[in-house]
């Protein structure tokens, strides 16, 4: 889309060779703040859902921006091409982010490697595009890009991540719940104080804040595990410091609480 967006406007609205470049560079200058929202969107959905919060976003912003590919295909104004070009350029750099906002989680033992190969793939397309570009008018170019961008949206339902729940099955393990529950809570007072309490248990007795979490979960709402709303409710079903201290050494069993 760079590479073609210059000669674009300078065959298809007239424009000078300078003109046209000027305008063309405003698909790059996007880039200096929507990547990293697009990133920063992500990191809300997975504090909201989990990784499948992070592959709905990406299937999300995929999806505008193959529509917004369309809309600039068949644009006649300069001002509907350059808002539209604009709009589309914030939704690519977002989407951009949003996937290497998925990129550490794929392996984290050769998160570099991944990382390179993802970078690469980009060049690889935009280097069959430009063959795209040279068969087809620019109307039909973007066509093709934009169903190309669509029809990969659908790929992101097949994206399977160990330990993560998918678009179409699976379920977080009980670690990355925790995560996202201490990320999500410690905003709130309450949250903290079951933080701390789980430590605290950690260290007094061995006692593993995983079990005692899990023990209690499947009586709290989803949506108020996440959102740190579960922290009156589990406070009063975890067993008490004191009560676990002047115990004979036995680990107090949490749901029996």
């Amino acid at each position: 889309m760079g590479n073609a967006a210059a000669l674009y406007f300078k065959e298809e609205f007239g424009q000078s060779t300078e003109s046209a470049a000027a305008i063309a560079s405003v698909f790059g200058w996007m880039n200096i703040f929507a990547r990293g929202l697009g990133g920063f969107m992500s990191d809300m959905a997975n504090a909201r859902w989990g990784m499948k919060g992070r592959l709905l976003w990406q299937i999300m912003s995929l999806v505008l921006e193959g529509v917004l590919v369309l809309v600039f295909s068949q644009c006649k104004s300069l001002a509907g091409a350059i808002g539209s070009m604009a709009i589309c350029s914030v939704l690519v750099q977002m989407c951009e982010g949003s996937t290497f906002g998925i990129v550490p989680y794929l392996n984290p033992k050769v998160t570099g490697t991944i990382s390179g190969i993802v970078g690469a793939g980009g060049n690889v397309g935009g280097v069959a595009f430009a063959f795209v570009f040279r068969e087809y008018d620019y109307a039909g170019a973007l066509a093709v890009m934009a169903l190309c961008i669509l029809a990969s949206s659908l790929l992101t339902f097949f994206v399977s991540i160990r330990g993560h729940a998918s678009l179409l099955r699976g379920r977080d393990a009980p670690e990355v719940m925790e995560r996202r529950l201490r990320h999500r809570g410690l905003s709130t007072s309450h949250q903290v104080e079951i933080s701390e309490t789980h430590e605290k248990m950690y260290k007094t007795k061995g006692c593993n804040e995983l079990g005692a979490l899990a023990a209690v979960e499947s009586t709290v709402h989803p949506e108020d595990r996440v959102y740190g709303k579960m922290a009156p409710q589990i406070k009063g079903k975890l067993p008490k410091i004191d009560e676990m201290s002047s115990s004979d050494g036995q680990h107090p069993d949490p749901a029996a609480s």
